[in-house]
C-alpha cells in the first residue's frame, strides 16, 4: 500500500506511546509520555499506522467551554508530503465541528496560510522564549503573598483558571501540577487568588505555563519565583501583549524562538481573557 493510502485507523493506545515519542524526537519537539497521556485521558489521538507501527498522529482536546484544541500533528520523515497530515487535520476538525465544538489551534507562520484557507481566523499572537532558570526573585505587589500550591488550593485555582481560560481544564491542570511541583505557585491578595503558575518537564526544556494573573506585577513576581525554582533550559510561551514581561526576560538572556498565532475556525474572538493570560500552557494544550 502506498503511504498516501494508509488509513486513519483506531486511536493511539497506551502501548503505542513509544512510537509517539519516536515521532516527537524526530521532530525535535519537547513532549514526553506524560503529555501524550493528557490526550489519551481527556481527548483523542488519531493515528496512521504502517503495519504495527504508528507513523503519524493528530490530536483533539475538547474543553467544556464549546471549544477544543487541534494539535500533535506529527508525521514520520519517510511519510511526509503525501497528504497524511492534511487528512489527519481534516479528521480532527470534522469531529470537533460535528460535536458542536469550535476548533482552535496555535499556528506557526508557515502553517497560517493553510489554516486561513480552511476558515481559521487569527485571534492573538504569542512567542516562545527560551532561556535558563534564574537565581532571582522579585517582591510581589503590596499585600500579595506567593506560595506553593497545596492540596486545598485546587478548587480555587481551577475556578480562577476557568474564568480566564474560558473552560474547565482541571484534568490538564492536575497533570501539570505534579510535573514540576516546585514551580506550581499561587498568588493571593486580600484573601483571594490573584494569579498562579504551573509548569512541566520536557524532553528539551522545562515549560513554564500557564501563567495567569490579575496584573503584570503579579505575573512577573510569579514568573521570577518559578524561574528560581528550576534549573537548565526553560521555555515560556509569552503573549505578545505583555511587554513588561518580555523586556524583563530579554534583559536576562531569553530569546524568541518562534511566534505562534492562536486561530479559531470561523470564530473571530478567542474564548480566553487575554488581559489575564500572560503565558499559555503550550501550543498543544492551550
Amino acid at each position: 500500500m502506498a503511504s498516501s493510502d494508509l488509513p486513519i485507523s483506531g486511536p493511539l493506545t497506551e502501548s503505542e506511546l513509544g512510537d509517539a515519542e519516536t515521532l516527537v524526537r524526530e521532530a525535535g519537539w519537547n513532549q514526553l509520555a506524560a503529555d501524550w497521556r493528557i490526550f489519551l485521558q481527556h481527548g483523542t489521538v488519531y493515528a496512521v499506522r504502517d503495519g504495527m507501527r504508528v507513523v503519524a498522529t493528530a490530536a483533539t482536546l475538547p474543553y467544556d467551554g464549546g471549544f477544543g484544541w487541534v494539535s500533535m500533528v506529527l508525521v514520520a520523515g519517510a511519510y511526509r508530503r503525501q497528504g497524511i497530515a492534511k487528512r489527519l487535520l481534516a479528521r480532527c476538525i470534522d469531529d470537533l465541528v460535528a460535536a458542536g465544538i469550535v476548533p482552535v489551534l496555535d499556528a506557526t507562520p508557515a502553517g497560517q496560510p493553510l489554516y486561513r484557507s480552511l476558515g481559521f481566523a487569527e485571534a492573538w499572537v504569542f512567542q516562545r522564549y527560551a532561556g535558563h532558570g534564574l537565581a532571582e526573585t522579585l517582591t510581589p505587589p503590596g499585600g500579595t503573598i506567593i506560595r506553593p500550591i497545596v492540596g486545598t488550593d485546587g478548587t480555587a485555582v481551577q475556578a480562577y483558571d476557568r474564568a480566564a481560560f474560558g473552560a474547565d481544564r482541571s484534568g490538564v491542570l492536575a497533570n501539570l501540577r505534579e510535573r514540576v511541583p516546585q514551580a506550581a505557585l499561587i498568588a493571593e491578595r486580600g484573601g483571594r487568588i490573584c494569579g498562579y503558575l504551573m509548569g512541566r518537564d520536557g524532553r528539551r526544556a522545562t515549560q513554564l505555563g500557564p501563567l495567569i494573573a490579575d496584573d503584570a506585577d503579579t505575573a512577573l513576581a510569579l514568573l521570577a519565583r518559578g524561574l528560581a525554582a528550576v534549573q537548565g533550559p526553560v521555555y515560556i510561551d509569552l503573549a505578545d501583549s505583555k511587554a513588561s514581561l518580555r523586556a524583563w526576560l530579554t534583559a536576562r538572556g531569553f530569546t524568541s524562538e518562534r511566534p505562534l498565532t492562536r486561530m479559531l475556525l470561523r470564530h473571530a474572538k478567542s474564548f480566553d481573557d487575554v488581559t489575564k493570560t500572560f503565558a499559555v500552557a503550550g501550543p498543544e494544550l492551550g
